[in-house]
């Protein structure tokens, strides 16, 4: 692999070192948390996916002994009791997750781990997430929850996940400590030569000329030059001195350098996704923005290992 994490290929995969342990995904997507723990020296068994669309592309990048394809689409109606953004995407929070612990607890795995929006962890979401908490511990698992920034574990991105980290309570197993302090990375430090214009008829590009330093994105450009106007908040700059902000699975981040939006290259590098993956015709917005950065799942996938399976042997 390149001597910068970040920068990686498929076909790294192969001199990675095994560890002897296995996971099946229960949620596929992309493949951000396949790749994750793949990185990390685990044998993903299988995944579970809705989109067909979707599991056609992760077909096209692995080949996992059990796939299974529940041919339906996401929608933003599904589920009913309460919405947060997945990067600005729309993810919903419904019986989902407790149809995933009923899985759980009939076949007992060691390790349970369930990934979501960092909103999970704010305001009325707290009684679903004690409701969630309650129903692992009736499925006989003690539970542990994490706020965790990939900007801190060797991701190009400030992005913030809320993570479950849950054992079998028979196992006895002591808390897991993830304590990450790695050194940020920042755009300039992989920026791709190559963007994507901005048409200069538009609006857009006019709002763009306005721009200042002090401006985190379109939107703060909007409201100091159109008074107070609140709108575009959206549009991310991607600025040489600073961590990229969290991808969306809607809108493309915007470069402050040049009138124009960020490559898919430097997409792929900001999410860690590898170099040579295949889209299969997805859009790499839509991908990267809905998936786990690969690099900050192996960092937890790692310590999982150390602290906690390695005790079971």
């Amino acid at each position: 692999m390149s001597k910068k994490e970040y920068l990686w290929k498929l076909s790294d995969l192969k001199n990675i070192q095994k560890n002897n342990y296995r996971v099946f995904l229960c949620f596929a997507c992309g493949g951000g948390s396949s790749m994750g723990y793949k990185l990390a020296g685990y044998d993903v068994i299988g995944d579970c996916e809705i989109d067909p669309k979707i599991n056609k592309m992760y077909l096209a990048n692995f080949s996992p002994k059990y796939n299974f394809s529940m041919n339906g689409e996401r929608s933003k109606n599904w589920g009913k009791l309460k919405k947060f953004r997945e990067g600005q995407a729309d993810q919903i929070l419904d019986d989902l997750f407790f149809y995933f612990i009923q899985l759980a607890k009939r076949l007992q795995p060691k390790v349970v781990v369930a990934e979501n929006v960092e909103g999970l962890l704010r305001g009325n979401a707290k009684g679903y997430v004690n409701l969630i908490i309650k129903k692992f511990h009736d499925a006989g698992y003690k539970v542990q929850l994490f706020l965790l920034n990939a900007a801190t574990m060797g991701v190009p991105q400030c992005r913030k996940r809320s993570f479950f980290i849950c054992t079998r309570k028979d196992l006895d197993l002591p808390n897991i400590k993830l304590n990450f302090h790695e050194k940020p990375i920042t755009y300039g430090e992989f920026k791709d030569n190559h963007y994507k214009p901005m048409n200069k008829n538009t609006l857009f590009y006019k709002r763009w000329l306005k721009r200042i330093p002090k401006d985190r994105n379109i939107g703060d450009t909007v409201k100091r030059t159109e008074n107070g106007k609140i709108s575009m908040f959206s549009f991310t700059f991607c600025k040489d001195s600073e961590v990229p902000n969290t991808l969306t699975a809607s809108n493309n981040p915007v470069r402050f350098d040049v009138p124009g939006f960020i490559s898919d290259k430097d997409m792929i590098t900001i999410q860690t996704f590898p170099q040579d993956y295949d889209f299969n015709d997805m859009s790499a917005n839509y991908v990267c923005g809905m998936s786990v950065p690969p690099i900050m799942m192996e960092r937890i996938a790692r310590q999982i290992k150390i602290q906690l399976l390695d005790k079971v042997r």
